[in-house]
């Protein structure tokens, strides 16, 4: 469990949840094409623990704590970080006893991981833009736990049990979730 340290009047630690839309960085200047959460939240000296891809959706944690933010962010304290997960097809027992497993990627093997089908997210937002949909091929939905964080590792890993991932969405890190949160939208 992650607890926020005591706060004293001089400098209040903060935590805050945010649900980040698809196409917005993990950092409050924009890029490119991408937006940043400077659109969003507009706290002085609060900063990201943990990353999550412009191409991702789902919750971040923003923090002023130093200390909290490495405890967030250190696969040494290896934090549980739920994804739900759509996927091109459906994945197969044995697809699932491979993430369970560990998968092998070009960086080495994952750390066995909690894996999962499940029924599409209740309350779900679309996404825009839309996913890409193959009327030809079904999708379906895997909720998958793990506790590292390599770069884009959730999407890798299906990929390598052969079932792409077509939408990504962080519902948990630890004991805080996205419950309550629409998209953009951020609480203390």
């Amino acid at each position: 469990m992650l607890c926020l340290p005591a706060m004293n009047s001089a400098s209040a630690s903060r935590l805050i949840r945010f649900n980040k839309p698809y196409g917005v960085l993990s950092q409050f200047t924009p890029e490119g094409r991408w937006r940043g959460l400077k659109e969003f939240i507009e706290i002085p000296g609060i900063y990201v623990a943990g990353r999550l891809d412009a191409d991702s959706e789902g919750l971040l944690l923003l923090t002023n704590d130093g200390p909290l933010q490495a405890r967030i962010t250190d696969p040494r304290f290896k934090l549980e970080k739920v994804y739900w997960v759509q996927v091109e097809g459906v994945p197969t027992d044995a697809a699932l006893e491979a993430l369970r497993q560990g998968v092998p990627l070009k960086d080495g093997l994952t750390r066995p991981a909690r894996a999962q089908r499940m029924t599409p997210p209740p309350d779900l937002w679309v996404r825009e833009p839309p996913i890409r949909v193959r009327p030809s091929i079904a999708t379906a939905w895997i909720e998958l736990a793990i506790r590292e964080g390599r770069n884009r590792q959730v999407r890798r890993m299906t990929a390598a049990v052969g079932f792409p991932t077509l939408r990504l969405i962080r519902a948990a890190i630890g004991v805080h979730t996205l419950h309550g949160l629409a998209p953009g939208t951020w609480q203390e």
